[in-house]
């Protein structure tokens, strides 16, 4: 029997309707719900909508003093759980040198590099090795760089081009203790050109010589402003010495030239802040220096007057080398600054104005030697002062050579009846350096300073390097006359840094 009621009213039914069956379900009473089964509607209990956040066009900028919510939480560093390193550990793993390849193939019949043989031009295009006590001292010294490859190879070695030969042999015509020359010299050449090299070589022939050897490493170490300064008392005009630079430099000195350990002292020196024992050996004296920073610069100039000291009999003086890396650094102002907050021109530096006035040849050297100075062409100052003085020098050096050089205005010069004169002249527009026009000034017949340029390599000394490249396990290519012409050809005609770079370095 059908309801007499339709679903839509009971759906709509007080909450206490019930509706009672037919009489054939009499005890049953069924109660219905107040909500409907099927809806269309949301539920009365959800969760209200969550309002939006209005955007910036419609609110607007925040009001003065208002604060937005908007802005970013900073993450947290992430702590590393790492040992940090020790101070100095991390300058050390730069400048770190590797001297020895243990992978490296031995060269077997690899010859010595002798104080006989240094001037041998039948060595020329080959490579020789380099003594260990030499290896030692040139450690000490500070004369091998990072960026010369000595961890490449089993043993270091180095190429006898034709400059290493000529100067070999000039080496060994100063052997005579009569002969109180000095040579003073600037290297220069294009980026990898070997002009470190060759301050490395002129290094070692002096040490096997037994002369002292006195190294400036870089150049901008002295001028960069990374070491202490003070001004030197009683120095007019006023000079600024480097106490920490001078007790280290002392230092390498002591443990480089072994030669100071049978040198006496044979002067007094009444200036000097402590008592100096009489008979006190030079290299004593030296560490005495290096241990104390206060009195290095006391020590160092006491131990250069004894070095400088004529040679008697009873106390030999033997010849020095004083040589310098980067010199653009040293002839420019200073990373420093004056009392008046003006900055410090570097030839104010004691340091730097005892090697200048020994290039320059103010400050003789009595005894003889060779002052030597490197320019650098992958870090260097812009300095056109040193610049216009190396071409003027080498120009008046080496004028047939220069006169064969073709020029753009010569031409234009002979048409019109005018002399060419290759000689560079001062720019009216250009502001030099007085100070240093006057250390690279005239060029003297005898005693001046040589510009001696660094060229590539020839085809037979790229050929010798390249042979012992490939002895070495570092190059496997056979070395054909094809190979050498075309590495040659691509390093620039032989500039020995883009030569290694090119064999050994370079992997396809």
């Amino acid at each position: 029997m059908s309801s007499g009621r339709c679903g839509s009213c009971i759906a709509r039914a007080p909450e206490n309707l019930t509706y009672r069956l037919p009489r054939r379900h009499s005890n049953s009473v069924v109660r219905f719900p107040q909500h409907a089964f099927f809806s269309t509607t949301s539920q009365n209990l959800a969760l209200p909508t969550p309002k939006s956040r209005p955007s910036k066009l419609a609110t607007g900028p925040p009001k003065r003093g208002e604060k937005t919510t908007y802005a970013r939480k900073k993450k947290k560093p992430s702590e590393s759980k790492a040992r940090p390193p020790a101070p100095g550990e991390r300058k050390a793993l730069r400048k770190r040198i590797v001297l020895s390849n243990t992978n490296a193939l031995e060269v077997p019949d690899m010859q010595d590099f002798t104080a006989e043989s240094m001037g041998n031009a039948k060595l020329q295009g080959q490579v020789v090795g380099i003594p260990g006590p030499v290896v030692d001292q040139l450690r000490a010294i500070e004369a091998f760089k990072t960026c010369q490859g000595w961890g490449l190879f089993r043993r270091p070695g180095m190429l006898v081009r034709a400059e290493t030969v000529s100067h070999g042999k000039l080496v060994q015509s100063m052997s005579d203790p009569q002969d109180t020359r000095t040579i003073r010299r600037i290297y220069v050449g294009e980026r990898g050109s070997g002009k470190s090299t060759m301050l490395l070589q002129a290094m070692t022939m002096a040490f096997l010589q037994n002369w002292v050897v006195i190294n400036f490493p870089e150049g901008q170490d002295l001028t960069i402003g990374h070491t202490e300064y003070g001004p030197l008392p009683g120095s007019s005009p006023p000079l600024y010495h480097q106490k920490t630079y001078t007790a280290a430099l002392l230092s390498r000195l002591a443990r480089a030239n072994p030669i100071l350990s049978t040198l006496r002292l044979s002067q007094p020196h009444p200036s000097f802040p402590i008592p100096l024992q009489p008979n006190i050996s030079l290299d004593r004296l030296a560490l005495l220096g290096a241990s104390d920073s206060e009195i290095a610069h006391p020590v160092f100039l006491a131990l250069w007057a004894e070095l400088s000291a004529p040679s008697t009999r009873e106390h030999p003086r033997p010849k020095v080398l004083l040589a310098l890396d980067g010199l653009a650094h040293v002839m420019r102002n200073s990373a420093y600054m004056s009392p008046v907050f003006a900055p410090i021109h570097a030839h104010d530096l004691a340091l730097v104005r005892f090697f200048t006035d020994h290039l320059s040849g103010a400050a003789p050297l009595p005894n003889g030697g060779m002052v030597l100075a490197a320019t650098s062409a992958s870090n260097h100052p812009n300095v056109l002062t040193l610049q216009f003085k190396l071409q003027q020098i080498e120009v008046a050096q080496n004028p047939a050579r220069v006169a064969a050089l073709p020029s753009p205005i010569q031409p234009f010069l002979t048409a019109t009846g005018q002399e060419y004169d290759p000689v560079p002249r001062p720019q009216p527009f250009v502001s030099y350096d007085d100070r240093v026009m006057q250390v690279l000034g005239g060029v003297r017949p005898e005693g001046g300073i040589e510009v001696q340029r660094l060229e590539g390599l020839s085809r037979e000394e790229a050929r010798g390097l390249m042979e012992y490249w490939a002895r070495s396990g570092m190059m496997r290519k056979e070395v054909s006359e094809g190979l050498v012409g075309e590495k040659w050809t691509v390093s620039g005609g032989g500039v020995v840094g883009e030569l290694e770079r090119g064999c050994v370095r370079m992997r396809v």
